[in-house]
């Protein structure tokens, strides 16, 4: 059990620093937005989180 909660914490860190590299500060604000509203259960603060990330990656591509 100790293993499989130290590769999903790699692979969550891997993918925010991901975002970060890709999309800069605002990516990881988005990510944490997205994350403590999955988490807390709160559809306003993981839909905010969700439409900064959206916003970006329609910018970049």
């Amino acid at each position: 059990m100790p293993l499989i909660a130290i590769v999903i914490a790699a692979l969550a860190i891997g993918f925010e620093q991901l975002i970060q590299w890709k999309y800069g500060p605002m990516g990881i604000v988005a990510f944490v937005l997205l994350t403590v509203g999955i988490k807390a259960k709160n559809t306003k603060i993981s839909g905010v989180g969700a439409a900064i990330l959206v916003l970006l990656l329609a910018q970049s591509g």
